[in-house]
């Protein structure tokens, strides 16, 4: 089940945080947004626990994944999202610094859907961060709920 109002953002590094905050807070009340700053506290989010045991109910509509986090990496966040049935259809947006074709190779092959390069400029950085929220959260149509009806308006 996916929650239309949510972005969840997993990056460790506080000043990429928070611009990708301050971006995405420019959307308005419409859009909720998490921030969890490894990927530890990302699963911890995805499977309600820990801290997140009591969170809303449903899965972000989209997580925007730094590669390169402490304690769980974002490979190994993906590994296991892509694995659990109840997570692998959100859709993962590794967003790094990092354009080595292997990061990117492998993002893919571990079921990223997608993979975006911090820009360096701010301007760029925040286009770069409301693209993709929009996308994910406005235009992207999610796969159906099995058991649902399926109604792309709703979503």
């Amino acid at each position: 089940m996916s929650n239309p109002l949510i972005t969840l953002v997993a990056d460790d590094d506080e000043n990429d945080l928070n611009m990708t905050l301050a971006a995405l807070a420019c959307r308005g009340a419409q859009s909720k947004v998490f921030a969890v700053h490894d990927g530890a506290e990302a699963m911890d989010y995805l499977l309600s626990r820990g801290d997140f045991k009591s969170r809303m109910a449903g899965n972000p509509k989209v997580l925007l994944l730094d590669l390169n986090m402490p304690r769980l990496d974002g490979w190994e966040v993906l590994r296991q999202i892509k694995a659990d049935a109840r997570l692998k259809t959100i859709p993962v947006v590794i967003f790094t610094s990092s354009k080595r074709e292997r990061d990117v190779r492998e993002s893919y092959e571990l079921g990223a859907n997608a993979y975006v390069v911090k820009p360096i400029d701010y301007g760029e950085f925040t286009n770069a961060i409301l693209e993709i929220q929009s996308f994910w959260t406005e235009r992207n149509v999610p796969p159906p709920v099995p058991g649902r009806l399926f109604s792309p308006a709703a979503s």
